[in-house]
């Protein structure tokens, strides 16, 4: 299994991570005096003493099960497979993604980026990502099928870097995952792997009601746009990043205990994004809710996260504009896969209709 190494979710920062194929070690509950489970509500009767692990087969299949009794039954948890305590729950999650007590980590928008991003022109980049979208689009409305993820999500965020920098098209695989991106995003260059993932998700997830894709056809943009809320709401629900990976620098008290200091901790983006605790009817995509959030990007200024929401309305608009007609394949269901990071494998779609 691969995954595409993104800031703060690399490799090396799962301490250790062991293959699958030796991935045999029993979940007991937390150990007594570091941090232990939360008791179960009133009346509810527990299922089971072991905790899931993502890494358990079939798991990453559907690790939205998994997430829910995690969540349910065991907020804190030591998983010795992933060599981490795992954090489920929204509240939990969010706090650790921006509290100074978990360290090494980065995520694009929080207040690092200020500081390293400097003299970029937003109205530049959307003029880059309107174009590169406009190529793309024109280049598949001819074809009686197309795969949205194969033929456009895995070209539109490198194309829109490299159109912004200066790279030519012919070289802007080759160049635009290395010095080009770096001269644009700094820290976040990695970044152009997890805007592919989002802008697949996010297009599955529009596709898949026609009367939702009629409203954003003309939707205008904005803070409070039908086409914003339909951007973060895919985020939430889909979330390009499924596990950050932090470590305490003290003690820190949570849902269930307190994790020692020093430890890796995980961090299930995806299991908060669906927790109930948080969000009404949390495993449905509805862009009209209430209560919207998402944590896959801080609040802060940072080109990849502004360049994520113009390329998501570019593409949408775009393909529209050259495939009025366009619509999924008759009996297609996007299949999404990966454990750190996960979205759609394809999109098949009619250009004609």
């Amino acid at each position: 299994m691969r995954e595409e190494a993104t800031p703060g979710i690399r490799q090396d920062n799962w301490t250790g991570l062991p293959p699958m194929a030796r991935a045999r070690t029993r979940r007991t509950a937390p150990l007594a005096g570091r941090a232990g489970a939360a008791p179960p509500a009133a009346g509810q009767r527990r299922s089971r003493t072991v905790a899931p692990s993502l890494l358990d087969p079939g798991a990453t299949r559907d690790p939205h099960r998994v997430h829910q009794v995690l969540r349910e039954q065991f907020p804190l948890t030591y998983d010795p497979l992933l060599r981490a305590w795992v954090l489920s729950r929204y509240a939990d999650v969010a706090t650790a993604l921006t509290d100074a007590r978990f360290t090494h980590g980065h995520r694009p928008g929080d207040p690092p980026c200020a500081d390293t991003h400097v003299d970029v022109d937003v109205e530049e980049l959307r003029a880059v990502a309107e174009r590169t979208a406009h190529v793309l689009a024109r280049r598949i409305a001819d074809r009686p099928q197309a795969d949205l993820v194969a033929d456009f999500c895995h070209w539109l965020p490198a194309g829109t870097v490299a159109a912004a920098v200066g790279v030519p098209y012919r070289d802007m695989m080759r160049l635009v995952r290395g010095r080009a991106a770096s001269a644009l995003a700094g820290q976040c260059t990695a970044q152009i792997a997890v805007r592919e993932k989002a802008l697949a998700s996010f297009l599955a997830n529009v596709l898949a009601d026609p009367d939702r894709l009629a409203e954003l056809r003309d939707a205008p943009t904005g803070p409070t746009s039908p086409f914003t809320r339909a951007w973060t709401e895919s985020l939430r629900r889909d979330p390009p990043v499924q596990i950050a990976v932090r470590r305490t620098g003290a003690d820190v008290p949570v849902t269930g205990g307190t994790i020692p200091a020093g430890e890796p901790v995980a961090l299930l983006i995806g299991a908060a994004g669906r927790d109930p605790e948080r969000f009404r009817e949390a495993d449905r995509y509805d862009p009209r809710r209430d209560d919207p959030g998402q944590l896959t990007y801080g609040t802060g200024f940072c080109p990849a996260v502004a360049l994520a929401g113009l390329e998501a309305e570019y593409a949408l608009r775009a393909l529209l504009d050259a495939m009025p007609r366009l619509r999924l394949v008759d009996g297609f269901r996007p299949e999404r896969t990966g454990l750190i990071t996960r979205a759609p494998r394809s999109l098949l779609v009619r250009p004609g209709g």
